[in-house]
């Protein structure tokens, strides 16, 4: 099993956009996948069609009082521990509580290890105690960057945080970078592709952003069921398989196989 958090601190970088296409597009290959959201603002839960007021059926009771992981929901194909906006209170709780911030790495590993090949987290857009929680769980990092001033920006909180994370998670590594938004027409776009071209490694294949991702999410369906013909599903598929190589998740597949 695999885990995976997509992260950045800045909001505006596809990070959930990305989660829920990857793991709806990794769930038609015939992995078995669970998504994790961690984000107060649900925003992967609700494009995946689920919600939900209850605080237990969240990460909440795992991270502060380090019960076990909360039953998924399904939602096509991949399985989903859903969010909504009181997981904020996570933040001040996991303050005063020791070990606190281990509590979901230490249950994936224990509960969920046998049941899925990938575990893929929405980590929150901010260096807070929710973040801290998904980049311990990790075995890899996938950090989307938009191809704009603010993508430098979430280099440097990354760059800040991530020595930090490793005294925790010595293992844990940046798998890919994803070059989001990007806009061919724009110069400034390409200027800013340019330099993670130059600087940032492993790079996977830049994401520009069309109509039709807003679209599928609000009709609560992956780009592969609303539009399977789109440029975007094109290149959700094109960046997923990056992903999988990136992380050795079909080598890993294949020994289970044989």
């Amino acid at each position: 099993m695999k885990v995976l958090t997509f992260f950045n601190h800045v909001g505006g970088a596809m990070k959930s956009s990305l989660t829920r296409e990857v793991a709806f597009a990794m769930g038609a290959m015939g992995q078995r996948v669970l998504m994790i959201d961690l984000d107060p603002q649900a925003n992967l839960s609700s494009w995946a069609g689920v919600y939900t007021d209850d605080l237990s059926q969240t990460v909440h009771d795992t991270a502060i009082d380090d019960a076990p992981l909360p039953s998924p929901v399904r939602t096509h194909g991949v399985d989903l521990i859903p969010s909504n906006v009181l997981l904020s209170l996570v933040e001040g709780r996991m303050l005063g509580t020791i070990g606190a911030q281990m509590n979901l790495r230490a249950h994936l590993q224990e509960e969920m290890i046998d049941r899925y090949d990938v575990v893929l987290i929405d980590s929150p857009p901010s260096l807070g105690q929710l973040a801290v929680l998904g980049a311990i769980a990790a075995d890899h990092l996938i950090v989307p960057v938009p191809t704009e001033e603010k993508g430098v920006l979430g280099l440097k909180g990354l760059t800040q945080m991530l020595p930090a994370y490793r005294k925790l998670n010595p293992g844990l590594s940046v798998a890919l970078y994803v070059p989001t938004r990007f806009d061919t027409r724009n110069s400034h776009d390409r200027e800013m592709l340019a330099f993670y071209q130059e600087n940032l490694r492993p790079l996977a294949s830049p994401i520009p952003l069309r109509a039709v991702w807003k679209d599928a999410q609000l009709a609560r369906q992956p780009l592969a069921v609303y539009d399977s013909r789109s440029e975007a599903n094109g290149h959700v598929t094109r960046v997923t398989n990056e992903i999988i190589a990136a992380v050795g998740l079909l080598l890993e597949v294949r020994r289970g196989e044989s």
